[in-house]
């Protein structure tokens, strides 16, 4: 099976996601948004070490990568996740993940000739 050869061009659309993933404290804020579902800014900084104002700051790098979507209900904004963009990271991941199997083979199969 061959796999399918991407340049690295078609890679650099998930930079912004992969940016926002790489922050320890936007990855709690997401698996706390993937198990609790919609959340606001206060029950998001419920069991947080960080301060509300970080917590917004974090919210607003999340949905400029699209992983999240804010909403106003009243007084308060309801911040939900966006899977969409998780399972893009996901395919992404897959990618790669292929890409790098074939490279193991090739050399494997290199080594085998020698």
């Amino acid at each position: 099976m061959r796999v399918e050869q991407r340049p690295v061009a078609k890679f650099a659309d998930a930079a912004p996601l992969f940016a926002a993933l790489g922050d320890s404290q936007r990855l709690y804020i997401v698996g706390r948004l993937c198990v609790d579902g919609p959340q606001s800014i206060v029950n998001l900084t419920e069991g947080a070490k960080i301060s509300r104002q970080a917590i917004t700051k974090h919210l607003h790098a999340l949905e400029g990568a699209g992983l999240v979507h804010g909403k106003r209900l009243g007084r308060e904004r309801i911040w939900e996740l966006r899977t969409r963009r998780l399972l893009e990271a996901q395919r992404h991941l897959a990618r790669i993940s292929e890409q790098w199997d074939a490279a193991v083979e090739r050399l494997r199969a290199l080594v085998e000739e020698d």
